[in-house]
């Protein structure tokens, strides 16, 4: 049997696709080449399906929910308030698991950050 490899890419639509992908790069450090490439350093990633009443994600209307590994969360959540950016108030500590902070892109997107146990 086939496997797949791992994510080979994450895909939004934008009102302004340059503007979105500014904030990318300028507030989360996301570096790509010309062709949107980014080189993620390993670690382990989670494919995770929820039940679709949830809130978890934020808006009902949002059907999936990008999750970031970070070294340091307090840092990374600094930084965006310093920016300016809709950073939610609570941190998810998960024993074992590690600690969630979310943040909404500027188009409304909710992001999940994990810094690994």
């Amino acid at each position: 049997m086939e496997r797949v490899l791992g994510i080979g890419g994450y895909f939004l639509r934008a009102a302004d696709p340059a503007a979105l992908s500014a904030w990318y790069r300028d507030c989360l450090g996301l570096e790509t080449d010309a062709h949107g490439q980014w080189q993620p350093a390993a670690g382990p990633t989670v494919f995770a399906a929820f039940e679709s009443g949830t809130d978890y994600f934020g808006s009902a209307a949002q059907q999936t929910m990008l999750n970031f590994r970070v070294r340091d969360l307090d840092a990374m959540l600094a930084q965006l308030r310093a920016a300016g950016a809709a950073v939610a108030e609570q941190v998810q500590d998960m024993p074992g698991v590690g600690r969630f902070g979310w943040v909404t892109d500027p188009e409304g997107n909710r992001i999940e950050l994990w810094q690994p146990a």
